[in-house]
């Protein structure tokens, strides 16, 4: 298995689908009142079969390098995903998606995690820039964002269809350049 270790309590690893799902539909299921208020695609996740197939497809998109989904580890426990939801080659970009388990929130990891994809981003695909698409009032999510060390580069609206309705969205990059000049 594919492991990138970010530090001794969190680490990256490359989905294996038949070994994988149960683990991260459970997470998945026991997050689901938190997850489903900024994650569509929750609603639609209802069994292992579910995120099984989720898990190949992804795992088939890494092979042809659109994109990159990998488990979060936390103690080496799954406690949430994190990944390139596409590359594109014409601007040398990457956007991050992610979610964590309920029971993980607070304890640094989704912070840890997008600077982990920001090293492989800028090193391993020599990106230039990443992007965080976030729903304006998901505090969390913005705040993950801003505390990795993006700009807010401005608001979108009506962006994203969430359940309860559209949301505006805000836009968070950092470029390859202020990376390495934060580190």
């Amino acid at each position: 298995m594919f492991t990138y270790q970010i530090d001794t309590e969190v680490s990256l690893a490359l989905p294996r689908p038949k070994i994988d799902a149960a683990a991260i539909f459970q997470l998945i299921d026991a997050s689901r009142n938190e997850l489903v208020t900024w994650l569509p695609w929750v609603t639609g996740t209802t069994a292992v079969a579910d995120e099984e197939k989720f898990l190949a497809n992804d795992l088939e998109k890494f092979g042809t390098s659109t994109s990159m989904t990998t488990i979060i580890l936390y103690e080496n426990q799954p406690a949430g995903m994190i990944s390139f939801n596409r590359f594109r080659e014409m601007d040398q970009s990457a956007e991050i998606g992610y979610w964590l388990g309920t029971r993980f929130i607070g304890k640094g990891i989704m912070h840890r995690a997008v600077v982990g994809m920001c090293q492989i981003g800028f090193n391993d695909y020599k990106v230039n820039k990443i992007e965080i698409h976030a729903a304006v009032d998901n505090a969390r999510s913005n705040h993950v964002a801003q505390k990795a060390g993006f700009r807010l580069d401005g608001s979108i609206r009506a962006s994203e269809l969430l359940p309860d309705g559209f949301h505006d969205g805000n836009i968070w990059t950092i470029l390859k350049d202020e990376w390495e000049n934060r580190r």
